[in-house]
């Protein structure tokens, strides 16, 4: 076999693979490692986020939702279904399926684009060269013109609740339970502990979330943000801002929580799970051999400048090892990016507009600047808001919760930034990501016909207000 490559990818995560596909697709000989292995040791392109983050969390997301609705909601559309139960292990089989499916799609992906897929771990050598060590322990010695850093994240551990894998476990733990704790604990209010959260109240689990920051999703908007916990909270997730966790114990069979509350003061919490999910720190250990070059911040993030390059000749690196939000679609774009960079090819990622998304019920999702960012920035700007309650077809879905909310600027009418809670959010948010894309103004979305009745008329609707010019609602 020539080990011998025009790219090394290592990486078969969200940025890792698409960047090996690319580059194949750009007419390369291209190789793509990933070390990625199951609870049952069966190894699997995909990162985390395949395996054990977006798409399972996803499917149960929305079993849970479905289920939720059926006890919740059906009756007010005259639908009688009687005693809805949930089939746990049904609903963890059904989620199996689903990222088997997918993960076994990216190996036929790399295939049919020529990319050579190398299960194992890739370490970056000096010169451009990668040790690769199967998931047999055989070893060899690659080398390509061009090495790719891909290696993605993994869950942060806090010291004061050490992870047991049974009883205090990581988001990916948290997908696996095979029954539903009675008392769930969740060390963390983002956006990987509110799903997770979300998922196990609606099938009846007592929630409380622990979070350290006096403020609720302190990223967000803080319109949207407050408007979202209260939803959060009707859904029954119990939400103790400013808790600062000291420690935790597994004692007979419970985990045993101290924590002290907003005001200082010494508080427990007994719980038969608890789900650690604090945020995520960049995987490279055992990523980079002496004398390669590649330098790696206090944070443990690999330096890279606007291009993903690393500052050595012919080495990058994408996706969540590097700066900027851990979001797969983000490390999509990065790795699809540098492999046309690498071909010689105009390649760009706009960073002003990745959106975000909370598969939550109703969904929250934005793109662009804060009303608190743009006030901050000294720059004048409107406003205009549109509630889902005055929307024909959330209404007709039982689904009038939230609004959309346009900022844009006051001189030149641009769209600086667009939040949305309410149904399907992370789909109309796509919209909102498009318009910016092409430097839209609020004007362009008002001159935009939206089909009758649609969910996204509601953005339409919430341009319009920034003028106070909307239609479906009185103008202030």
């Amino acid at each position: 076999m020539n080990d011998t490559y025009d790219v090394i990818v290592i990486g078969g995560g969200p940025a890792g693979y698409p960047a090996a596909i690319r580059a194949g697709q750009n007419g390369l000989k291209v190789a793509c490692i990933d070390g990625w292995k199951n609870y049952d040791g069966s190894a699997a392109f995909g990162g985390t986020c395949l395996n054990a983050g977006c798409i399972p969390s996803k499917a149960l997301l929305e079993s849970t939702e479905l289920f939720h609705r059926a006890r919740s909601e059906f009756a007010a559309h005259g639908i009688h279904a009687g005693e809805v139960s949930m089939d746990v292990a049904a609903m963890q089989k059904r989620k199996a399926g689903i990222v088997k499916g997918m993960t076994g799609g990216i190996a036929q992906l790399l295939k049919a684009a020529g990319v050579t897929a190398l299960q194992g771990r890739g370490q970056l050598l000096p010169g451009r060269e990668v040790a690769f060590t199967a998931h047999d322990g055989s070893q060899r010695r690659l080398s390509a013109k061009h090495v790719v850093l891909a290696s993605g994240s993994v869950p942060t551990a806090l010291r004061t609740a050490p992870f047991d894998c049974k009883h205090i476990v990581d988001s990916w733990g948290a997908l696996e339970f095979d029954a539903v704790p009675k008392r769930l604990g969740v060390i963390g209010a983002g956006v990987i502990g509110l799903e997770l959260g979300s998922v196990w109240r609606r099938l009846g689990a007592e929630v409380v979330v622990l979070e350290a920051s006096a403020a609720f999703l302190p990223i967000a908007d803080q319109q949207l943000a407050k408007e979202a916990l209260k939803h959060f909270k009707k859904l029954g997730l119990d939400i103790r801002l400013g808790a600062k966790v000291s420690g935790a114990e597994v004692k007979d069979g419970a985990v045993q929580v101290a924590y002290a509350d907003a005001a200082g003061a010494a508080q427990s919490l007994t719980v038969d799970k608890l789900v650690v999910c604090i945020g995520r720190r960049p995987y490279t250990e055992g990523l980079l051999a002496e004398g390669t070059g590649v330098v790696v911040d206090e944070r443990g993030f690999i330096k890279v400048d606007d291009h993903c390059h690393t500052g050595v000749e012919n080495i990058w690196a994408v996706g969540d090892c590097v700066r900027g939000p851990m979001l797969a679609h983000k490390a999509k774009e990065e790795g699809v990016s540098v492999a046309d960079r690498i071909a010689g090819l105009y390649s760009h990622v706009n960073y002003d507009v990745i959106p975000s998304v909370i598969y939550s019920a109703p969904e929250i999702a934005w793109v662009g600047q804060t009303e608190e960012q743009v006030k901050a920035s000294g720059r004048a700007y409107k406003v205009g808001s549109f509630p889902f309650l005055a929307s024909g077809r959330a209404r007709a879905m039982e689904a009038g919760q939230g609004f959309v909310k346009l900022i844009a600027a006051q001189d030149d009418d641009r769209i600086l930034g667009v939040h949305i809670v309410g149904p399907m959010a992370g789909e109309l948010i796509a919209e909102a990501v498009l318009a910016m894309e092409y430097a839209a103004s609020s004007e362009d979305l008002q001159r935009t016909i939206h089909a009758h009745p649609t969910l996204s008329e509601a953005l339409h609707e919430a341009a319009l207000a920034a003028d106070k010019r909307a239609i479906d609602m009185p103008n202030r």
